[in-house]
């Protein structure tokens, strides 16, 4: 009655070593440590650099526990501390001698000291939050009101070009502000203006003026929508830029309709944490000035003409561009690393969007014989990357970026492409910094508060429910290791919030084992053999843990979902405690009875307290 057959002992069994095996890296802890990554798309970080990295520590008689290049950056651990801030400071100086010119990112970091053994079985200690591991938190101010300023140059280009298409004349398109204005000659021009512009523009709202007129603005509804993708374009940037740069588990999530929160736990420079932020990269393809004026100053022989900018080619050689921006990487939708087909040189291949592709065509088309310039602008500095000859009209919407590069300068070239700009400006309206000593005693009090109410827990089971207490015990722990096995597999963030989270489990999971207690007391008190007992109160305990969880779960499910910061931290520990509260309080702790008293025929008392009876009433069995 009371017996597991072998498979489910073996299931057990395997949870348990498994379980173990992955909750072992998080009592390894961490190493103070400095990565070196690069500062710019066309650093490449490799064998060399990491010789130079150590010849730099050498220089100043620090010595590295531990050297690895890892995904494009090199990651140097140290004993402690000090010796962690000694080597950042003399790899900083090293690798940038000048410090407005950056070409090495070189940011202090926190890394898991886990055994290789158990790293090769992808066995990884959960990720801890910020305020349990330290790192630095923004709050980012988005420019709504440039956001709208961009949407608004892009409607003034947008509608010169459809008025050289229709052919209608007119005495000049400008922005001003968030308005856009038309000068017309005279009133038909004006009507037939206002008709294309209430046809083609359903985002502008107009007002004509007595003096011929035509003024146009963004409808607060467009509005609202550029500035809700502007916000999420900011996010997706900021998720894509730092998840190349290998920062774990950052937070990066919306609050309010203008602000952006970031946390980047583990992360003590805010220095760097700001250079990470800002490091987007955007495209644009700008005309070459091929003026006169313009040859001249390319040359170095004249100043740069009215309406144009230098810029130099990764050469160092200079180009002179007009400032008119014909399409920026607001139409990239794709950008791969590959080959050029001709010349076999390392190249970037770009897809453009569908109004892209058409302004491309058209831009080809009309300017076939002269020079184009892609240029690349990382951190506010631009750079160009190639200025070739229009040969003719480029249709398709696939654009191909070769040049003086390497295969690796293409592969980050595309990396940065990828991740995208931003929509709108931001600024940093706050920035806070938490120390790893703060989140070292953040996380011995949740530790303390976790433990001690499992000792309180485990002393009031044996006192009350004897061995059968005993039992809930074991139960209760194995919950407690399944739990954070999971969070570690799933590499999970934990937070302070997720440790009330933990401790709220190992209440509910010991709920579970009080009402199987009770139930096994009542079959007792019934007069119920001890084998009969336990059949009955595992059986009749069932339905009501199984309903009680699953209502928890459902609650658990929708802070999941709605919640955000530390309601979810919570929500996830909270979800994962209820289903292994149910695994451990029914199916663990019912293996461990069955394998102490299953094997008993002749079964006369079980070990479960007290069992209280009514007056009058002799029982049948007594419990001790």
């Amino acid at each position: 009655m009371n017996r597991y057959p072998i498979w489910k002992y073996a299931i057990i069994l395997i949870v348990l070593v498994v379980s173990a095996i992955y909750a072992l890296p998080n009592l390894f802890g961490e190493s103070p440590a400095v990565q070196v990554s690069a500062g710019r798309s066309s650093v490449r970080i490799d064998a060399g650099t990491v010789t130079r990295v150590e010849q730099v520590l050498a220089a100043q008689s620090i010595e590295p526990s531990l050297m690895q290049l890892d995904a494009g950056s090199i990651k140097v651990r140290f004993e402690d501390t000090d010796t962690q801030l000694k080597a950042r400071d003399a790899l900083e100086k090293a690798l940038n001698p000048d410090p407005a010119d950056v070409t090495h990112v070189v940011a202090l970091n926190l890394l898991p000291r886990t055994p290789s053994w158990l790293a090769s079985l992808g066995a990884a200690p959960m990720y801890l939050g910020l305020d349990l591991r330290g790192g630095v938190h923004f709050m980012l101010q988005v420019d709504m009101a440039a956001a709208l300023q961009r949407r608004a140059d892009v409607l003034t280009s947008d509608l010169r070009t459809l008025l050289r298409e229709k052919g209608i004349r007119h005495g000049g398109i400008g922005r001003n502000g968030q308005s856009i204005e038309l000068r017309a000659g005279d009133a038909q021009t004006l009507a037939t203006a206002r008709d294309l512009v209430r046809a083609q523009f359903p985002d502008l709202a107009f007002t004509d003026t007595p003096d011929f007129r035509l003024l146009a603005t963004i409808t607060p509804e467009a509005a609202r929508r550029v500035q809700e993708q502007a916000l999420k374009q900011n996010i997706t940037t900021l998720h894509n830029r730092i998840n190349e740069l290998g920062v774990a588990e950052p937070v990066i999530q919306q609050q309010g309709v203008d602000r952006i929160v970031v946390q980047l736990p583990g992360v003590q420079d805010t220095a760097k944490a700001k250079d990470i932020l800002g490091r987007t990269a955007t495209l644009e393809l700008r005309l070459v000035d091929e003026s006169t004026d313009g040859l001249a100053a390319e040359r170095g022989s004249g100043a740069v003409p009215f309406g144009s900018e230098r810029y130099l080619e990764r050469n160092g050689r200079a180009v002179i561009v007009k400032r008119d921006v014909l399409l920026t990487g607001e139409n990239l939708t794709d950008a791969q690393a590959g080959f050029d087909s001709q010349t076999q040189e390392s190249a970037v291949h770009l897809t453009l969007d569908a109004k892209g592709s058409r302004v491309f065509r058209d831009i080809t088309r009309e300017n076939v014989g002269k020079r184009m310039a892609i240029i690349l602008f990382e951190k506010g500095r631009g750079e160009v990357v190639t200025a070739p000859v229009i040969r003719g009209e480029i249709g398709g919407g696939r654009v191909q970026i070769s040049g003086a590069m390497t295969s690796v300068e293409a592969t980050d070239t595309a990396l940065l492409l990828r991740a995208g700009s931003l929509a709108a400006p931001m600024e940093i309206i706050e920035e806070r910094t938490i120390g790893p000593s703060l989140g070292a005693e953040n996380i011995a009090k949740g530790f303390n508060s976790v433990l001690w109410g499992f000792i309180a827990i485990v002393v009031f089971m044996c006192i009350y429910y004897a061995l059968f207490g005993a039992f809930s015990s074991l139960a209760l722990g194995f919950n407690v290791l399944l739990l954070v096995s999971l969070l570690s597999m799933l590499q999970a963030t934990l937070t302070l919030p997720g440790i009330a989270a933990m401790a709220l489990a190992l209440g509910m999971a010991i709920d579970s084992n009080v009402l199987i207690n009770e139930r096994v007391r009542e079959e007792l008190r019934r007069g119920a053999s001890p084998q009969m007992a336990i059949n009955a109160g595992y059986d009749h305990a069932w339905s009501t843990i199984l309903d009680s969880n699953v209502t928890s779960l459902i609650a658990g499910i929708a802070l999941l979902i709605f919640g955000s910061g530390p309601v979810r931290g919570f929500a996830v520990v909270h979800c994962l405690g209820i289903v292994t509260s149910m695994f451990s309080s029914v199916f663990f702790s019912r293996g461990v009875v069955n394998f102490w008293y299953g094997r008993q025929k002749k079964l006369k008392t079980v070990s479960i307290g007290t069992v209280w009876r009514p007056e009058g009433q002799t029982p049948a069995i007594k419990g001790d």
